[in-house]
């Protein structure tokens, strides 16, 4: 059996394998969708109110990444931290479950990354001091004891579709607007994302721990999965996100004068029949193929930081 030090991973020996191994420890699927929020939200900052491209307009887009992605880390490497033997059973290949990360290393990457996180915004701008203080106290009670929030099904998806629908989205807007042109106006249309994007988490959020099964009711992880079941689960998180792509068409035709309404509809549309196609192909049995549909779910999440802006711009 090999042993676990034998793993352990530093950056001066192999910097290759380190920053592979630092690259699973920082989620990428939550990374990606973090950086595509950011982006996101400065491009239809920019599109409802144009501006050129030059370093006074780029700089407030830099920063905010940057806080944002260390703040992501701080909260995706302090679950971590507080769940090694989960890990093990749920996701070995992670890099403190798998012996890659000492545990010691993990906790210099999570107060290394929460310190500069903080460090940046508040360097920055008030909104996104706001927004990068608020998303490490509400990860830092999901995860840590005593509070630890995860164990309570209802207050874990509290923490996932507050910080990922309601914070992030008006937080970050609101410093690119200031930024951007002095003003703290929320127009209609990113209400409405942040009305998508809320109720879109919430299907991240229950479906999430469908593929931990097994390690949750080992460690005695109370989850909506364990509570309802896979199937149900399953559904409701289908039902959700048809809602979400049926809401988003209708609000487009009636009430956002900001986004391509046409747009809209057909993107919207296309990916709602790409759902329900999807979803057909699941075996509830197969841990792979829920996995696979888990990654789908963060796929259209995704995409719809893509497409918003597109719809902006062409309104």
């Amino acid at each position: 059996m090999t042993n676990e030090s034998n793993l352990e991973r530093h950056f001066f020996n192999d910097p290759s394998s380190w920053l592979q191994s630092f690259w699973k420890f920082s989620r990428p699927h939550t990374v990606i969708g973090t950086t595509l929020s950011v982006f996101a939200l400065y491009f239809i900052a920019i599109a409802l109110n144009p501006l050129p491209l030059n370093v006074n307009t780029i700089v407030p887009l830099i920063t905010a990444w940057l806080a944002c992605f260390n703040g992501n880390i701080y909260i995706v490497g302090l679950n971590q931290l507080q769940d090694v033997s989960i890990d093990q059973i749920n996701k070995p290949s992670l890099p403190v479950a798998s012996g890659e990360f000492s545990y010691r290393q993990g906790q210099w990457i999570v107060g290394t990354t929460g310190v500069l996180a903080l460090i940046i915004a508040w360097f920055s701008n008030p909104w996104l001091l706001f927004t990068i203080g608020v998303s490490l106290i509400i990860g830092t009670a999901y995860s840590l004891p005593p509070i630890r929030l995860k164990r309570f099904p209802f207050f874990a998806a509290l923490c996932i579709f507050t910080v990922r629908g309601v914070i992030v989205n008006l937080g970050l807007f609101l410093h690119f607007r200031e930024s951007l042109t002095q003003e703290q106006i929320i127009p209609p249309a990113i209400w409405a994302l942040t009305v998508f994007i809320l109720v879109f988490t919430i299907a991240i959020a229950i479906f999430k721990d469908v593929p931990d099964l097994e390690g949750d009711k080992k460690y005695n992880i109370t989850t909506f999965t364990l509570l309802l079941g896979k199937s149900a689960i399953f559904n409701i998180t289908r039902g959700i996100i048809s809602v979400c792509y049926l809401g988003v068409i209708l609000a487009s035709f009636l009430w956002l004068p900001d986004v391509n309404p046409i747009f809209v509809g057909m993107t919207h549309g296309g990916l709602l029949l790409v759902l329900w196609w999807r979803s057909q192909k699941v075996d509830l049995d197969n841990k792979t193929l829920i996995a696979e549909f888990y990654q789908f779910i963060w796929k259209l999440f995704y995409l719809e930081y893509l497409l918003f802006p597109v719809a902006c711009f062409l309104a």
